[in-house]
């Protein structure tokens, strides 16, 4: 597996796929979190804790697996990450993005293309 993700974020598509993959899986991480400690109880509770604690431990797992400069990235990490959180938000939690968060989510957006295509 950690030969075919070098392979992968070797070419910038590749890059792109592992970190929106990769995006993702911090995000739902965090929400499995956010339905434990504010959305359920009992069992339940534990099971969201339980998967939230799973799919960050992979999340870890799979963005540091390749050998790659991630600071070099991080532009557009922070870029998928805010994106990827507004969509989970409102599908998850129904939580629409309000003007002031559209507004900065477009600075982070803007930001992340600057960083990562700047040369």
């Amino acid at each position: 597996m950690k030969t075919l993700l070098n392979q992968w974020v070797a070419t910038p598509l590749g890059a792109f796929v592992v970190l929106a993959l990769a995006a993702s899986l911090e995000v739902f991480g965090d929400s499995f979190f956010q339905s434990a400690m504010y959305r359920s109880s009992g069992a339940t509770r534990s099971f969201w804790f339980v998967l939230g604690i799973g799919v960050l431990a992979f999340y870890g797992f799979f963005v540091n697996l390749p050998q790659w400069d991630f600071g070099k990235l991080l532009g557009v990490y922070v870029a998928l990450f805010f994106v990827v959180a507004q969509v989970v938000a409102k599908l998850r939690f129904h939580q629409s993005p309000t003007p002031p968060i559209l507004l900065g989510g477009s600075f982070i957006v803007i930001g992340g293309l600057v960083i990562t295509f700047w040369k």
